[in-house]
Parts: C-alpha cells; sequence; structure tokens
C-alpha cells in the first residue's frame, strides 16, 4: 500500500512533460480538459486514504499491485500504428508492401488497409490485413490483392497512414 500511495503522489507533483494532449505545464492536475470524477475521492492535493492515480498524457496507464490471491492487473492503453509503402503492386508481385510501426511498448495485432488505383486515381481494390507487431518494433506487412488481373490494373498504392489496433 505504501508503493501506491507513493505513485498517487508522484502522478499528481509535477508535470510529465510527454508532450500530451493534456499538459497544462505545472502540475499534474492543472488541465482544464481532465475529468476529476469521484474517483479521485474529491482531492487533487493526492496522498489521502482512498486517492486513485489517474494518468492523463497519452502514455500507457499501468495499475497494478497484488490483492488476497496474488493476482495482478495491467490496463495499456494500444495507439495506431504508423504505415509506410515500400513497394506498389505489379503484374508479376499481387501486393503492397509495407512498413507498420508499433509505438507501444506491448504487441499488438493492426489492420492494415491498402487501396490500390489505377492510372486515373480510380480504386482497383481496397484490401486489408491484420498483422501482429511487436511493442516498439517494426514489421514489414505483405497486403494482397485478388490476383494477377486485378494487379495489371493497379497504377498506384495509397495506404491508410495509421493501422489501428485490433
Amino acid at each position: 500500500m505504501t508503493v501506491f500511495v507513493a505513485l498517487a503522489l508522484t502522478g499528481f507533483s509535477t508535470s510529465r512533460g510527454h508532450g500530451s494532449r493534456h499538459s497544462g505545464g505545472g502540475g499534474g492536475c492543472s488541465s482544464s480538459g481532465q475529468d476529476h470524477d469521484s474517483s479521485s475521492s474529491g482531492s487533487t492535493s493526492g496522498g489521502s486514504s482512498g486517492s486513485t492515480y489517474h494518468d492523463y498524457d497519452d502514455d500507457d496507464d499501468v495499475t497494478g499491485g497484488t490483492s488476497g490471491g496474488g493476482s495482478s492487473s495491467t490496463s495499456t492503453t494500444r495507439r495506431d500504428a504508423s504505415v509506410e509503402l515500400i513497394t506498389c503492386a505489379t503484374p508479376g508481385e499481387a501486393y503492397a508492401t509495407v512498413e507498420v510501426t508499433n509505438p507501444g511498448p506491448a504487441g499488438a495485432y493492426f489492420t492494415v488497409t491498402v487501396d490500390f488505383l489505377d492510372a486515373g486515381s480510380r480504386t482497383v481494390e481496397r484490401r486489408s490485413t491484420d498483422e501482429y507487431v511487436g511493442g516498439n518494433d517494426t514489421a514489414t506487412v505483405q497486403v494482397a490483392l485478388s490476383g494477377p488481373a486485378a494487379a495489371a490494373k493497379v497504377d498506384h498504392c495509397d495506404p491508410e497512414p495509421y493501422a489501428p489496433a485490433t
């Protein structure tokens, strides 16, 4: 319990400075965009009995500890992976190759979507695939077309810039 109280005090005493949306420049509770609900015991000074630590930035939230049966729980906020086109489909290769970067510390499956377009920028096919990417890692992913006939019509590819976690 002492460790939990120390975390609560640390979370409310200084600005975390991670470029978050809710950073107020002062202490951890200075932003007007924060929602202080009843779970924080109505106190923003920390250290009071029953206080709950709230991490309001975009970093991963982790709560844990052992209780009774020795179990622990972890809650992770997932962010979208970024997607970059490496190669587009050709008549000989009926797939696009993209690079998917997972910015989070935990591995996750991401849905990667690519639009295959003809010379007039009309959609030949829109294809998606789910791919696992390790935490803070990058993976090379192939997004396949329905076949060589579709690949022959493709002039260029336009991947969605972000892949949501599934």
